[in-house]
C-alpha cells in the first residue's frame, strides 16, 4: 500500500470579538459538491509539515499565515485508480497574519472552488470530515488556552 503524508493549516483570526477559521470548497468532480474543508496538501520533497502547512494555506486561501503549534494528525485509507493510499495529514494551528481570503495565487483557481472565513464555533458542523472536525475542535481548545 502507497503511503502519502500531508500537511494543512487551521488558520484563524480574531474578528468582531470571536475567532474565525479560514475553510475552502476543493473544484472537483465530487459525490458531495458542497464539500468544506481545511487547506491541505502533500508535503514536497525537502519540505516540512509546517512549511508545507504555511504553504498550502497561501496557495488555498490566498492568506499569509503565521505559528505552527501541531494539532494532530488524521490517518486514513482512500483509493485512488483502484490503488489503496494510506494517508497521514498533520495539521498545525496558524494565524493569518496578512492577505485577502479568496485572493489566490494565479493557477490555484483550478483546485479551489472558494475560500471564505466561518465562526470557529461553526467549523465542526459545516467541515465535510470526521477528522478535520476533530482538528477545528482542538484548535478551539488551544485557543481557550491562549495560544495565539
Amino acid at each position: 500500500m502507497r503511503r502519502e503524508l500531508s500537511a494543512g493549516g487551521v488558520v484563524v483570526r480574531r474578528m468582531r470579538g470571536r475567532w474565525w477559521v479560514a475553510l475552502v470548497r476543493p473544484r472537483r468532480d465530487h459525490p458531495r459538491p458542497q464539500v468544506w474543508a481545511l487547506p491541505k496538501g502533500l508535503i514536497d520533497d525537502g519540505e516540512r509539515g509546517l512549511e508545507t502547512a504555511i504553504r498550502e494555506v497561501y496557495e488555498e486561501t490566498g492568506l499569509h499565515a503565521t505559528g505552527g503549534r501541531k494539532l494532530g494528525d488524521v490517518r486514513y485509507v482512500y483509493t485512488w485508480d483502484g490503488e489503496r493510499i494510506f494517508k497521514v495529514v498533520s495539521f498545525f494551528l496558524l494565524h493569518a497574519a496578512a492577505g485577502r481570503i479568496g485572493e489566490l495565487p494565479p493557477g490555484m483557481e483550478i483546485e479551489v472552488a472558494e475560500a471564505r472565513w466561518v465562526p470557529l464555533d461553526d467549523a465542526p458542523r459545516l467541515l465535510s470530515y470526521g477528522g478535520e472536525r476533530e482538528m477545528a475542535a482542538k484548535a478551539r481548545e488551544a485557543l481557550a488556552e491562549g495560544f495565539i
